[in-house]
């Protein structure tokens, strides 16, 4: 597995449409794996193939134990064509991106959607998801469409810059004398 390079706003692939993809085979695997490394080396959620320079419809997911909920039981997945096919309720809520670093901004999203993909199995699978978890794949699906999060914001005084904390350095071990 290898970390790969992150694409950032202002790059054109952001903006363009993701192909679908045809065959599901020992490479999209391996592209997936990658992606998934990658995103945990970013402290991300999702991450989806555009944001990687991969103008394929591929996301992939990795939710922590207790990310909503203490008793949430860790998510991670890889889908393969990812669409929304059913969307209901409203939320809005906060939201960040790998690819434009810092920001942050309030936007509106269904409370609750069905997705329908394909796994790395190449099987159709249908995922029912509520609240973080339907925020986070209608984030990455609106990549493989070319939309960024702030495209959605719509009160643009909720978008903020917010400094990274600063990376405490190790102290150095003493010298033996």
């Amino acid at each position: 597995m290898a970390v790969l390079k992150l694409v950032y706003e202002g790059d054109p692939r952001l903006r363009q449409k993701a192909v679908r993809i045809r065959k599901v085979d020992d490479d999209l695997r391996r592209l997936a794996a990658d992606m998934l490394e990658t995103m945990y080396a970013a402290d991300g959620v999702g991450l989806a193939g555009p944001q990687v320079g991969v103008m394929r419809r591929i996301i992939v997911i990795g939710v922590p134990a207790g990310f909503e909920n203490e008793d949430d039981p860790p998510i991670e997945m890889a889908l393969i064509n990812p669409e929304i096919v059913r969307a209901s309720g409203r939320q809005v809520g906060p939201e960040g991106c790998l690819s434009i670093p810092n920001w942050y901004g309030e936007v509106p999203r269904a409370m609750h959607v069905t997705v329908k993909a394909r796994d790395l199995d190449d099987r159709e699978i249908r995922i029912k998801a509520s609240g973080g978890l339907a925020r986070i794949l209608q984030h990455e699906i609106d990549h493989l469409d070319g939309i960024l999060f702030t495209d959605r914001v719509e009160d643009k005084s909720t978008l903020q810059y917010i400094e990274p904390a600063p990376v405490e350095e190790e102290a150095p071990a003493p010298a033996d004398d």
